[in-house]
Order: C-alpha cells, then sequence, then structure tokens
C-alpha cells in the first residue's frame, strides 16, 4: 500500500531511544537523525510528543533520563513505550474515549502503579467516536469517503481521500486529499459528520507520507517548502524555547 506510515519503524525508533536513555546515554538531535535516517525535526517530534510522557528532559542541547527513574516496570521497553503513549493521548481524548480505552489497555497493562504524568490538553472526542472509526477505517483501506463538513455559514458535501487523523495543539483533524482539485486540506474533526465509505481507492505519494510525518502544526502546507526562521531572545527566556530545540 502506498499510504502506510511504517508504525514497526516508529516503534523501533523510540524503543531504541528510550533504551539509550534508560541506559544512562545522552542523546543529541542531529546524531539520532543521522543513525534512524530521518530528519531532525522528525526526532524533534519524537521527544517533545511521543515520548512526553517519559521523565525525559533536554540539557545543553542532548536528552537525557531524569535521575533515579529506571524503567523496570515492565521486561519489555517496547511494551511500555506502547502502553504509556496510548495511556496518555487518551486521557485526553474524552471521558467516554478515555474510559473504554484505559479499560482494555487496564487488562493488557496489569499495572497499578504509573509514575509518569502529562497534561497533553487535547479536546474532548468522545462523541465523534463513530465518526473516528470510519475514518480510521477508510485511511487503512485506503478509500475515498463521501461527508457532510460544516463551515460557519453553511454545510458542504465532500469527497475526500483521508489520509490521516493528527492532533494539532490539542485538536484534532481529518488531513485528506480534496477530491475537486487533488489538494491537501484540513478540516476539523468536529466538524465532520454524516460519513460513508465508498469503494473507489486511490494511492497517497511517499512526498505526502513524509510531509505528514514532519509535520508540526495544522499550518503545513504542501506547496510551501521548509526554511528556517532565526529568533533573537534575551537569556531570560531562553531556557523555555531551549525545551522545543
Amino acid at each position: 500500500m502506498a499510504y502506510k506510515h511504517d508504525y514497526d519503524s516508529i516503534l523501533t525508533r523510540l524503543t531504541i531511544i528510550l533504551s539509550k536513555l534508560n541506559d544512562g546515554e545522552a542523546l543529541c538531535v542531529k546524531e539520532m537523525a543521522n543513525e534512524f535516517n530521518v530528519s531532525a525535526r522528525t526526532i524533534q517530534r519524537d521527544f517533545n510528543e511521543r515520548l512526553i510522557s517519559f521523565p525525559i528532559y533536554q540539557d545543553k542541547k542532548k536528552w537525557k533520563m531524569q535521575e533515579g527513574y529506571k524503567l523496570e516496570k515492565s521486561s519489555n521497553i517496547e511494551d511500555t513505550v506502547i502502553l504509556d503513549i496510548m495511556q496518555k493521548l487518551y486521557e485526553g481524548a474524552g471521558d467516554t474515549f478515555s474510559m473504554k480505552a484505559n479499560r482494555l489497555l487496564g487488562k493488557i497493562k496489569n499495572n497499578t502503579f504509573n509514575p509518569f504524568f502529562a497534561k497533553l490538553g487535547m479536546e474532548d472526542i468522545g462523541d465523534k467516536l463513530k465518526e473516528v472509526q470510519l475514518l480510521e477505517n477508510a485511511i487503512k483501506k485506503e478509500v475515498q469517503i463521501t461527508c457532510s463538513y460544516r463551515m460557519p455559514e453553511e454545510k458542504r458535501e465532500l469527497v475526500l481521500k483521508p489520509l490521516k487523523i493528527a492532533n494539532y495543539d490539542g485538536f484534532w483533524y481529518l488531513i485528506a486529499l480534496d477530491t475537486k482539485d487533488n489538494k491537501l486540506k484540513k478540516y476539523y474533526l468536529k466538524n465532520i459528520s454524516l460519513i460513508t465509505l465508498s469503494s473507489i481507492h486511490f494511492k497517497s505519494t511517499k512526498k505526502l507520507d513524509t510531509l505528514l510525518e514532519n509535520s508540526l502544526s495544522v499550518w503545513f502546507s504542501e506547496d510551501v517548502e521548509p526554511y528556517k526562521v532565526v529568533l533573537h531572545i534575551s537569556k531570560e527566556v531562553a531556557k523555555y524555547f531551549k525545551r522545543k530545540a
């Protein structure tokens, strides 16, 4: 399938990174990017988003595990990565969604103590579970969908090629190609309803896969090349920016 993020590769990368940190190594973003043959932005996203639940911090441009922490809850660090990330993500997704997810994870995890805490501030999508399931199914099958999309002053009927359900700054979006112009667009998930899967298949491209993988906010565009921005800030607040560097 052309559209399929290599989740095994992502999981392998996160597991290796966490194992290195757990062994006391200090990791540099650039070195990790070279080791895994991905962009520095992807590694930054690993540390700042995908591994946010773990007790890691950045010191002098190197990432470290906080002293006194050791991942010994599970003999398999890969299991720990999957379950802890899933649990923290679901906690911010709404009461209904979170309750169902945590009940399932609890059966798997059998763990009464979790020392990690992360407040991700994601909006409640508990009332959109049906839509999420339909979209997930369409993305996996690579089939077009029809749906109703609520605009500020009207509703529109759309035919889309769904690529990804994404969370940017706490809000959920569907990233999809509009069949009218085949342009990549972002649709606020809560405004989507009446989803129907079609029998029309489509194929994404490697370029789109890479663009989606490296996107850090909803404002990305396939027509705009990434560019470097230099900020001049006072030393008093520099430490807050370095955490995202």
